[in-house]
């Protein structure tokens, strides 16, 4: 064995403390059950890009939700992928709502949104607006218990029926100005046996 290969051994004079640089000891504590740690994300949060097709006035044909099937007019491309859309209301019942930009087909029909009031649609647009009322929701309480049986309409609000009629009556007279688009607003999109949804031009 040559002196390079000789283990390193340390001399201590007498009466010299030596304080332990391992401090990894056992705890006396430990969670009784393994604790889930986040996970970090590693892809970075990129801003939401609207398909080309998603412009304001397009017509789209609802996929999925209450109003599937329906078509409907574009008003606003929200952030993180929802749209702000109407039917409009007097046409095919479909009110102001927010949709998720997957379950939407854009066609190539397209309404003129001129005379719509901007400020109306930036304060529909807000999270605020379409907030629910917790109070009501909740199951808990005792009105909800002994009013079981009832079956509540859900009132709408002024405000918003205000809002509905001012979108409305502007979209209204854009679409009367063109033949056959309020019949075929009207009309609900369905699929029938033998179609081929993906050879179709919407």
């Amino acid at each position: 064995m040559s002196s390079e290969e000789k283990p390193q051994t340390k001399k201590f004079q007498k009466g010299e403390r030596v304080i332990p640089t391992n401090t990894d000891k056992a705890l006396k504590y430990y969670p009784a059950e393994d604790e889930g740690q986040p996970k970090r994300a590693r892809k970075s949060i990129r801003p939401y890009k609207p398909r080309e097709s998603l412009t304001p006035g397009k017509v789209l044909i609802l996929l999925a939700g209450k109003f599937r099937g329906r078509r409907v007019v574009l008003l606003k491309v929200l952030d993180q992928g929802v749209l702000l859309v109407t039917g409009p209301f007097k046409v095919n019942g479909v009110p102001l709502r927010r949709v998720n930009a997957r379950y939407v087909i854009a066609t190539k029909t397209s309404v003129s949104l001129d005379g719509i009031d901007n400020s109306t649609v930036d304060k529909v647009s807000e999270k605020e607006y379409f907030a629910r009322d917790k109070k009501a929701d909740k199951k808990g309480s005792e009105e909800a218990f002994f009013n079981q049986g009832e079956a509540k309409k859900k009132e709408v609000g002024k405000s918003r029926v205000e809002d509905q009629k001012k979108v409305d009556s502007a979209l209204v007279k854009n679409i009367k100005k063109e033949q056959m688009l309020s019949s075929y607003l009207s009309s609900k999109f369905s699929l029938r046996t033998g179609d081929r949804p993906h050879e179709m031009v919407f």
